[in-house]
């Protein structure tokens, strides 16, 4: 296969999966069809992402491939099917089938019960079959075809194991109904309080599979349908959200969400942006201002003119974000996969094998009979195929609720194993937001205002933020500027420029030093200027003297120090790798407590300053807000980008903070930690189940019907195991202090994620 061809990706939902067996299943399936070059089947979300090059499977391709064998598959729509559902059974055929195995499995269990502590209470044999059988035909129609399109298919999974127990209890005992044998003994009650139990077991699991799903489906609440477009006529009207195209002027009412982000063209509000920055006070907006799809509008009536399309905005970004990353497979699934892919072939045939053993060795008949039909129902394959994909649900949606967002789950995994953390400077660890704190004229034609004039018309125009504090500085003295009449750009050192007829560099010490020695006493008075972590631009002639100094202070954020201590005290080592000067970084890490400096490094080098530290054995997570931090966070195990920084940063990024708060990544370590020991608990848990509860079935120590709610008991705590990760410490833990949710509002008193 060509790996340099383009791909496109293919979301499917999946249903009539039971199991992990059918997720390796149907993944197994979609990875042999044309220009499939990977498949990620998650069986707790119901979702199958197909990866596709050019000219491979179409959509309806897959979905005939799912079908064929034995499930069914739609497109996966941002509208539909991208939240679970948390009742017992959208068509009411869970409850009625639950409601029919509970009604006529009731007497049955009463008479097991009865007879274990000695009541004279028995049921006649005809009346035991006629209270089995709906159970068996009604409620447990699902297996017999779960089990028949799975077998069809070549393949097996827990219907078959089901279907194989409780036909095997209930064909024999109906056997003994009908040649009057029923006095030697009837396991009516045995399946039909497996299918009952397995049947309550998939209806707590889909409860709490939707509770583990809750921080999308709140999400997704945020988001209005319809935006009230303005037509040129002047009238309005309403569309769907996802017609609203680039330019498009909406209205948001009082009291509405904004639909889209955008820019205000008229009106004035006061709006709630609190899903993002995590600010509690609403924020005053007027026109010209930009305001993000999602926030709640005050009082004001507001003409808003789209910037990004309806479902391209920074809310349905972070939207499928966090899908993408519970859709997404941790790399220790592999190995549930590998067993998930021999389990139900293996059961069938350890099965057969006790059955064998027990005649083998003298034991009777009936004996036998049971403990093969035990070991059939006590497998669980749903336990195994639940541990991961329910962890890292909870994990990611409960890291979306502290503003932390999640790429996908190898991200989520690989965060527990970092002890290194190396951080940028500007924006990361400082304000981002410099102000220009002092100036120095070293000639004497030229005055303070003259030298910030100078330098603010050769960089009109530029995003930089020391470029920007410069220009600022100019627009508050109200300096004239000048048209530029040459330009380059110097990336990691400044510019070259020709402004009133003089050529300039404006840049680093680097950039200066590069056209020759620098006079000591610039070199001294730039060291006077860098004290107290200021950062110095230096104004020069090119090929000529240094007409001045420009110091330029960026605060460190109010946050910094504490998460730096907090990385400390978790074992964590603490970097600055920053393009500024070695006096600005080290009176910076000074403030915040690093040790490790890495100053004057270019953008080019910070890749390869963390691919070092990878080489030394070091784990590493960069974080980083600006463009040229993108190709350092592609190269670290993990990159951290802010919230507040560039979308290129975001895209490398595996993780992103939010709210720009450094002590949100010691949240989004604690959180993979916390996740990543619940996924070993999960399957530790449901490994040792498995080894635990199928010898001792094979051994005869568990009757089919204890074996089958044994089965049905483990799914149920494996995924009320990956809740629990919401009353943890980690779980706990505020980045920055916050009591609210920064992009998941707290639910009511008793909703998902109270």
């Amino acid at each position: 296969m060509d790996t340099e061809s383009p791909t496109h990706t293919i979301d499917l939902d999946i249903t009539g999966m039971t199991c992990a067996a059918c997720s390796a299943r149907v993944e197994k399936v979609l990875g042999k069809r044309d220009g499939v070059r990977e498949v990620r089947v998650n069986l707790a979300t119901e979702r199958a992402r197909v990866d596709v090059t050019e000219g491979g499977a179409s959509l309806e391709e897959l979905i005939t491939a799912v079908r064929k064998a034995g499930y069914e598959a739609a497109e996966h729509t941002e509208d539909g099917a991208a939240a679970l559902d948390t009742t017992w059974g959208g068509d009411g055929r869970d409850r009625r089938d639950l409601a029919i195995g509970v009604i006529f499995t009731l007497p049955l269990l009463v008479e097991m019960i009865a007879m274990w502590v000695g009541l004279p209470f028995h049921l006649s044999p005809w009346l035991a079959l006629a209270l089995a059988t709906p159970v068996q035909v009604v409620a447990g129609a699902r297996f017999y075809v779960g089990a028949w399109k799975s077998l069809r298919a070549g393949t097996g999974n827990m219907d078959v194991l089901v279907a194989l127990g409780t036909s095997a209890a209930y064909l024999f005992s109906l056997w003994r109904v009908v040649t009057g044998a029923a006095d030697q003994g009837l396991y009516f009650e045995g399946a039909a309080v497996v299918i009952t139990l397995v049947l309550l077991g998939k209806g707590l699991e889909a409860r709490a599979k939707g509770s583990a799903a809750a921080a999308i489906h709140a999400l997704m609440r945020l988001r209005p349908d319809v935006a009230r477009v303005e037509r040129e006529d002047g009238s309005t009207a309403e569309v769907p959200l996802r017609q609203v195209a680039v330019g498009t002027v909406v209205l948001v009412r009082p009291g509405e969400r904004v639909p889209v982000d955008g820019e205000i063209l008229s009106g004035e509000s006061q709006l709630d942006e609190s899903l993002i920055t995590g600010e509690s006070l609403p924020v005053a907006r007027s026109p010209g201002d930009a305001v993000i799809g999602g926030a709640v509008n005050g009082d004001g009536l507001l003409r808003v003119r789209a910037r990004r399309a309806g479902g391209e905005g920074l809310l349905s970004r972070i939207i499928r974000l966090v899908e993408d990353a519970q859709a997404s497979k941790a790399p220790v699934q592999r190995l549930v996969d590998q067993v998930a892919a021999v389990f139900v072939p293996a059961i069938v045939a350890i099965a057969a094998v006790t059955f064998g053993l027990w005649l083998a060795l003298g034991g009777s008949g009936e004996a036998a009979f049971v403990a093969a039909v035990s070991v059939l129902v006590v497998a669980c394959p749903c336990a195994l195929g639940l541990a991961t994909p329910t962890a890292i649900m909870v994990g990611t949606g409960l890291a979306a609720r502290r503003g932390v967002l999640i790429k996908d789950a190898a991200a989520l995994e690989g965060a527990h194993r970092v002890n290194t953390v190396v951080f940028d400077k500007t924006g990361t660890l400082t304000e981002g937001r410099p102000v220009l704190d002092a100036v120095a004229v070293t000639t004497p034609d030229l005055d303070a205002d003259g030298l910030v004039s100078l330098a603010a018309s050769a960089q009109q125009g530029s995003e930089h933020v020391l470029a920007r504090a410069i220009l600022e500085a100019a627009d508050a003295k109200q300096l004239p500027l000048s048209a530029v009449e040459e330009f380059s750009a110097l990336p990691g050192r400044g510019l070259s420029a020709t402004v009133k007829g003089r050529p300039l560099l404006i840049g680093s010490r680097r950039l200066i030093a590069e056209q020759g020695p620098i006079d000591d006493s610039v070199e001294t008075l730039a060291r006077d200027l860098e004290r107290g972590g200021r950062t110095v631009v230096w104004v020069a002639a090119r090929s000529g003297p240094v007409l001045g100094l420009m110091a330029l202070a960026d605060p460190v954020k109010a946050g910094a120090a504490e998460a730096v201590a907090a990385l400390k005290a978790r074992g964590l080592t603490p970097a600055l790798l920053t393009g500024d000067s070695r006096a600005v970084a080290e009176t910076v890490a000074a403030q915040v407590g690093i040790d490790d400096v890495r100053a004057e490094v270019l953008p080019a080098d910070k890749a390869e300053v963390v691919k070092a530290l990878r080489a030394e054995g070091r784990i590493v997570a960069m974080v980083g807000d600006g463009i040229n931090d993108a190709p350092a966070l592609a190269a670290a195990d993990v990159g951290v980008a802010m919230g507040s920084g560039t979308d290129v940063a975001m895209e490398a990024a595996g993780l992103t903070l939010m709210r720009g708060d450094p002590r949100l990544l010691v949240t989004a370590l604690d959180l993979s930690r916390a996740t990543y020991d619940r996924i070993r608990l999960n399957l530790g848990w449901a490994f040792l189940y498995n080894l635990a509860a199928v010898p001792a079935a094979a051994l005869g120590y568990l009757s089919p019907a204890v074996a089958g709610a044994a089965m049905a008991l483990s799914s149920v705590s494996v995924v009320t195991s990956s809740l629990m990760l919401r009353t943890g410490k980690a779980a706990r833990t505020h980045g920055a202090g916050e009591e609210s949710s920064p992009l998941v509002p707290p639910t009511r008193r008793g909703g998902p994620l109270a």
